[in-house]
């Protein structure tokens, strides 16, 4: 790859373009483009992502398009990319975009790889990597949060990436195997306690953050589960939100009302919490994976841990496809990801960089 385009240029979309910019020419769309008070290092050009024509003739001049754009966004580019033979990248949590997008993997001429930000993207990495070192495993629980580092009020929280996202894991189904059956489970339930470094958490099932962890894993497992880490009280409130007031039938109304009330937050921090269950050599081992990632300096800017965690983990696959560390060619799984390769990327090194985890 020599050309790529960064579509949604908000901070995660700003930074994968800044990131990708240092080995690849880079050229930057949205639909107004994005007042900073640096220059950006690539170009950056104004356009209507949803106009077919448009994108077509901007996407056959290039080797990849990687879309920071909203998940309902994303089907439209990637079929665009498909009929081009050129490969795709996106950040999705949603299901159903990502089952259109695997159809489509099934005939392209270059990868097709949605799902490559936090959950899904990262943690599935890290708990396949995990699983990995079993020779049997038993359990998978798997938990992300992306919080802003002294909350107030009530929800305790800040929407430091899309609310459109946020809300659509808060009111989509989750898939999850239990009791060794692999289902579908209500989000915003499922309510567990955690204690990260003294701090109490509260976690909830929230839907997309495990990809296609449950077809992987299924017969293997007798549990696999995502949750949400929140500070405790927040999933109450939501809930109420969602289902006592029914906003999950005007999502637009209640995304302008959450973007009014919580809007984002300079200090953020991200929580990876990861563990698994299972034998080896016949013994029953418990093993652990937790950092906790907050605001990093890059390229003499300051980013929030929830713009340079995610968009390292998309630009690390975009190089390691690249590389030939991963196919270059069809569906890519993210549990299919070695981590160890991950971090010797120039991106995923980041992620060592930022461990502030024990």
């Amino acid at each position: 790859m020599k050309k790529i385009v960064a579509l949604g240029l908000g901070k995660v979309g700003t930074l994968v373009g800044v990131l990708l910019s240092k080995q690849y020419e880079v050229v930057g769309v949205d639909r107004q483009k994005p007042h900073y008070d640096f220059q950006l290092p690539f170009k950056v050009i104004e356009g209507d992502v949803t106009d077919v024509e448009f994108m077509t003739n901007l996407l056959k001049e290039n080797e990849a398009v990687v879309s920071a754009l909203p998940y309902f966004l994303n089907k439209a580019i990637a079929k665009i990319a498909h009929d081009l033979g050129i490969h795709y990248f996106d950040l999705t949590e949603d299901i159903e975009t990502t089952n259109y997008i695997r159809e489509l993997s099934k005939t392209s001429k270059g990868v097709m790889a949605p799902q490559c930000g936090l959950a899904p993207g990262v943690i599935g990495i890290i708990g396949a990597n995990l699983a990995n070192e079993f020779t049997k495993v038993r359990d998978i629980e798997l938990r992300v949060g992306a919080l802003p580092r002294y909350p107030n009020g009530q929800m305790a929280y800040s929407f430091t990436w899309s609310p459109a996202g946020v809300i659509n894991e808060y009111i989509n189904d989750a898939e999850a195997i239990h009791h060794g059956e692999r289902k579908m489970v209500t989000s915003l339930n499922g309510f567990e306690y955690i204690n990260i470094g003294g701090l109490e958490f509260e976690a909830f099932t929230t839907s997309g953050g495990l990809g296609t962890m449950c077809e992987t894993y299924e017969g293997k497992v007798d549990t696999l589960n995502y949750k949400s880490i929140r500070y405790p009280g927040h999933g109450k409130l939501m809930k109420f939100l969602i289902s006592e007031l029914i906003m999950k039938d005007d999502k637009e109304t209640l995304t302008k009302i959450l973007e009014n009330a919580k809007p984002p937050v300079k200090e953020d921090v991200v929580y990876i919490y990861a563990v698994v269950e299972g034998w080896k050599n016949e013994k029953l081992f418990r093993n652990e994976y937790y950092k906790a990632f907050f605001p990093m300096e890059i390229e003499g800017q300051e980013w929030r841990a929830i713009s340079w965690t995610t968009a390292a983990s998309i630009t690390a696959v975009i190089e390691m496809v690249d590389k030939g560390d991963l196919p270059n060619k069809g569906f890519i799984k993210q549990e299919e990801i070695s981590f160890e390769a991950f971090k010797k990327t120039k991106s995923g090194g980041l992620y060592e960089k930022g461990d502030t985890g024990r």
